[in-house]
């Protein structure tokens, strides 16, 4: 390698290790951009392709920033909390059968509000519910990890679903309809693999019944009767909205923001929620975190390191659809659980492009690496910023989770889950093709 492709190197793994480490509170924000300004100065990018990158990902980074705006109102009107109690109450003292209700509620959740609301809205709330049921950390488990491992894994069937899928999508020119066409099917193998291997890992610290007495009534966690009747109508409007930004090649993220408003409208007029705060709390950051981030990637493409992987890639094709499939989906997943999923993605998608596949085998693995950028960052607490969120709320919450127990557990989950949702990738794509 030459000096250019060691510097892009050094320049990228410093940048990853203070996104990760985050010291004194740093955001990621200005560690992305610190990294950003190194590899300009380092001349490993120049100021062309901080355009480039920008072009890429502000329509993924501002969609995002709205869906988690949207999802953040719907949490303060109670609205995640009445469907949890809902579900609980449903399953009627059955363990396993609320089991089986809390991963289907964290499936629906990511699905329609991506992933990071799923695991960091959805969990504190299924947290509140199992101490209020006076279970015990041993029997909480159970529903805290599957609560986080499907929000992740079941982040495939929309392009809304999950910031990977949305910038994967973008550089791709990939539309919403299109995308959802190839990638429902494979989500419903997803869960239908998580559902599997969460209950055959916990079934026996699952509790065979509880008392739903101890839970209040579910209209109880409405905190605005009209904002809450109103949510369905938009929530309608939002996915009608997807469609029709698809149909009318209108980014997703004018759609995503422009919902995300109104609702901050209607909020502040029924004096439901407080506007400022919650604008406060949208995820700013991941906006410059996204720009700064992916110029350091660009980086090792202009080292030429990222043609590098594009021709183990086509390499894997020799074997057929099937091994480049699973070739692409395992690497993304392996690469996302050492260095995080967000760099991963993009270093993928310049690496597909790098190999210059068409047809099936070109989807193949643009959805394979989705797939493995959305579940690979299960095996380890670093794979997602969500992940090392989630495990800090559970901490402040009096529930650790180790990183040894973490891994030990997300390793189980996350290969058989990978493989069969790979497999049903390639089946539907042989068939839809």
């Amino acid at each position: 390698m030459n000096l250019y492709a060691w510097l892009a190197i050094s320049v990228f793994l410093l940048t990853l290790i203070f996104v990760i480490w985050q010291p004194k509170g740093l955001s990621i924000g200005w560690s992305a951009t610190g990294g950003a300004i190194l590899a300009l100065l380092l001349h490993v990018v120049h100021l062309s392709d901080v355009w480039t990158v920008t072009k890429i990902v502000w329509d993924a980074t501002l969609a995002f920033v709205g869906i988690i705006l949207f999802s953040v109102i719907l949490d303060e009107i109670g609205f995640f909390e009445w469907a949890a109690l809902k579900m609980a109450h449903a399953a009627r003292g059955n363990g396993r059968k609320v089991f089986f209700f809390i991963i289907l509620l964290g499936a629906i959740v990511s699905a329609f509000f991506a992933n990071d609301g799923a695991a960091l809205i959805l969990t504190p709330i299924v947290l509140e519910k199992m101490k209020l049921l006076k279970f015990d950390t041993k029997k909480m488990l159970p529903f805290l990890l599957a609560s986080g491992f499907i929000a992740d894994s079941t982040s495939l069937p929309f392009i809304t679903s999950n910031l990977v899928n949305i910038v994967s999508a973008d550089y791709f020119g990939i539309g919403f309809l299109h995308y959802a066409w190839r990638m429902i099917v494979p989500d419903l193998f997803s869960f239908a693999a998580s559902l599997t291997v969460l209950y055959l890992f916990f079934r026996k610290d699952i509790p065979a019944s509880y008392r739903p007495e101890d839970l209040p009534d579910a209209a109880v966690a409405i905190r605005h009767k009209g904002m809450f009747k109103a949510s369905w109508v938009i929530l309608s409007i939002l996915f009608i909205g997807y469609v029709l930004s698809d149909l009318l090649h209108i980014p997703v993220s004018f759609v995503a923001l422009s919902i995300a408003l109104i609702f901050l409208i209607a909020g502040a007029k029924t004096h439901s929620i407080e506007p400022r705060k919650t604008i406060r709390s949208a995820p700013w950051s991941i906006v410059v975190f996204s720009i700064g981030m992916y110029v350091v990637v660009y980086g090792l493409q202009n080292a030429g390191l990222t043609y590098f992987l594009g021709h183990l890639l086509r390499w894997s094709t020799n074997g057929g659809l099937y091994s480049g499939t699973l070739f692409t989906g395992f690497a993304a997943a392996i690469l996302s659980s050492i260095m995080n999923n967000l760099p991963t993605v993009m270093i993928d998608a310049l690496a597909i492009h790098a190999a210059n596949v068409k047809g099936i085998l070109q989807s193949a693995m643009v959805y394979a690496n989705i797939i493995g950028c959305d579940l690979g960052p299960k095996m380890t607490p670093i794979g997602s910023l969500a992940t090392l969120l989630w495990l800090h709320i559970l901490a402040e919450k009096g529930v650790k989770i180790s990183w040894q127990t973490y891994i030990k557990t997300g390793m189980v989950l996350t290969i058989p889950t990978l493989f069969i949702t790979l497999s049903g990738l390639y089946l539907w794509l042989s068939l839809i093709h």
